[in-house]
Order: structure tokens, then C-alpha cells, then sequence
């Protein structure tokens, strides 16, 4: 991603604080999920179509082994082991699978939709609740 790019993600990632959290939703301050965020923040930000990864049961990450997150972003993202950078994103391994994301703003710093904080939050990965949760870092490549 470029500068403008990144900060154009970082930008539109901060209109959402304070929406509360909504499972399937991807209303700007009604209500957003994890994975409705980053679908929205990335299209809004003019960096990938819309994705629609919908329907999804609230609990398929404690019963199913499928990396769902995964298989909706390969086409958009690639894994990085470098340090993330403001507009990259971080999925947390929740249940069995990597199953809840967050956008970094300033790392550790993100920006992520968790349902027991009922609402879009500022975070740190070196925190609760995503302290000591597995986590793999993502960056945005070119056009699909």
C-alpha cells in the first residue's frame, strides 16, 4: 500500500469508533461486526470492492474448522512477518480458527469491533483481550 493509501484507511477506520458492536451488521455508527469492518473500511477507502462474506453464524469459529476469514481475503491480502503498518490488519486466532480482526492505526495500536466491548474500540495487542491470542499480520496487495 502507499502512504495515501494507508492513510486513507487509518482515516476512515477512526469515523467507526463508538459504533456498536453487531453481529453481521455494517451500519457506520448502528452497528458492525469484526469482519464487516474491514470489509468496509477497505471499500470505503477505495482499496477493494465490497466483500460480502454473509451469512455467518456468531459461534462458527468454536465449532468449525475453516478459516473463513482466510479464504475471504487471499484474493486481497498477503501475510506478513515484518511489523504491521497504520492501514495493515491483524486477525486473532479466536475458537479454531483465526476468527477476529483489527486494524492497525499506530502499532500495537488498532481499531477493532469485539462483542464483549459491545462497540468499535481502541486497542493494543499487547493488551486484554488480544494480549497472548495468536495473531498473523496482513497487508493489502495490488488490485486482484
Amino acid at each position: 500500500m502507499t502512504p495515501k493509501q494507508r492513510e486513507a484507511v487509518v482515516r476512515e477506520a477512526l469515523t467507526w469508533i463508538g459504533t456498536p458492536y453487531h453481529h453481521c451488521a455494517d451500519v457506520k455508527g448502528h452497528g458492525v461486526d469484526c469482519a464487516m469492518i474491514l470489509a468496509r473500511v477497505y471499500a470505503n477507502a477505495g482499496l477493494i470492492p465490497f466483500i460480502d462474506p454473509r451469512p455467518y453464524p456468531p459461534d462458527w469459529h468454536l465449532h468449525r474448522g475453516e478459516e473463513r476469514y482466510l479464504e475471504a481475503i487471499v484474493p486481497y491480502a498477503v501475510e506478513i512477518q515484518e511489523e504491521p503498518q497504520p492501514g495493515d490488519f491483524l486477525l486473532f486466532r479466536y475458537g479454531r480458527t483465526l476468527s477476529h480482526s483489527a486494524i492497525v492505526i499506530d502499532y500495537p495500536r488498532v481499531i477493532h469491533a469485539h462483542a464483549k466491548e459491545r462497540f468499535v474500540v481502541w486497542g493494543d495487542v499487547h493488551l486484554s483481550p488480544l494480549k497472548d491470542r495468536e495473531r498473523r499480520a496482513y497487508t493489502l496487495r495490488g488490485n486482484p
